[in-house]
């Protein structure tokens, strides 16, 4: 039987945090011996707002790489950048001209990002959707891994999907399924324990970042918010305390209890430095290994080729199989 099809794909100007790294890219090194995997840095999604070329070019590689230093085997996945795959862009025009204004208009990331905006909006923002839509529906994915504030445009993916097999009376596209993997902890902000780690109002301080050096992060962990108790418990009314033991209990495997016990007549202090030396331990080899990757461009290069030649082969054959349904002429 064929593997399930399982796509992924991130912004490469989002900076990759311990958050991703604990709550989605260790799940996907696991499910790579169970699905046929793509996963993609989406520079073009990017561009909905303006980038500075040269760090834009950065930000795509130092994205792979960590895919890569985190466990993301190019042997066994398909690694790609959305630019290098000109079917993505031909597949939107043709999902955009068969999605609706109203629907677009409807969406809660454009709402937020158009305010953000000005008057000036640029009108990729609101289009977005049916390239993501088509980033989707050109692999035939099975299930696609998001957040909770991306489950909207896996909706509108469907929709339109459902709407073209109708209309054409065919099975021309497979209907995706939004996948929820199983986190070994939903990683909060350091300084507002109450938010998901991420970009926020509190700055960088409040996330623990990939690219961060040991020293960074011994420095945000020590200090990240807590309580005025000074006694080690896991509650939900101590949400800074509680961050950081689900913080050792993903990294370490250990049970929340254990992790407790082990600060009886200890104070915060001690469960800060030592949560800190876990994250370090954690995310050393990780930034070393990327870092590695991007002093050596050449063996990067090459497997965003691979991937890049592998991805196009893949989606050229749905396109061709959209457009001979739509009644354009085949080349």
């Amino acid at each position: 039987m064929a593997k399930q099809i399982i796509l992924s794909a991130a912004k490469p100007t989002n900076s990759l945090t311990l958050g991703n790294y604990i709550g989605a890219i260790r799940n996907w090194v696991k499910l790579q011996d169970e699905y046929n995997c793509y996963f993609s840095a989406v520079d073009l999604h990017a561009i909905t707002v303006r980038q500075d070329p040269k760090q834009l070019q950065e930000d795509t590689l130092f994205l792979l790489a960590s895919y890569i230093a985190c466990g993301i085997d190019p042997k066994k996945s398909t690694l790609f950048v959305q630019s290098h795959i000109p079917q993505h862009s031909e597949l939107g025009w043709v999902l955009g001209c068969n999605t609706y204004m109203g629907e677009l208009s409807r969406m809660t990331q454009f709402k937020n990002k158009s305010e953000k905006a000005g008057k000036n909006i640029p009108a990729g923002l609101f289009n977005y959707p049916w390239l993501m839509a088509a980033d989707i529906l050109l692999y035939d994915a099975d299930v696609v891994p998001v957040g909770e504030d991306q489950k909207q445009h896996i909706e509108l993916c469907r929709d339109i999907a459902v709407r073209m097999n109708h209309h054409y009376n065919t099975e021309l596209f497979k209907l995706p399924k939004p996948y929820i993997g199983k986190v070994g902890a939903r990683v909060m902000d350091l300084q507002e324990p109450t938010r998901k780690m991420g970009k926020s109002d509190s700055g960088e301080k409040g996330a623990i970042f990939l690219r961060d050096t040991d020293k960074q992060i011994a420095k945000k962990i020590k200090g990240a918010t807590t309580d005025s108790d000074t006694v080690v418990t896991y509650e939900d009314d101590k949400p800074g305390v509680k961050n950081l033991i689900d913080i050792q209990r993903a990294l370490t495997d250990k049970s929340i209890d254990d992790i407790v016990a082990s600060y009886e007549g200890k104070m915060y202090g001690h469960l800060k430095v030592e949560t800190a030396e876990i994250v370090v331990e954690a995310l050393r080899p990780i930034r070393e290994k990327t870092s590695e990757l991007l002093d050596d461009k050449g063996e990067l290069m090459s497997i965003l080729r691979d991937g890049a030649q592998k991805a196009r082969e893949k989606a050229q054959i749905k396109l061709d199989q959209v457009y001979s349904t739509l009644g354009l002429l085949s080349k």
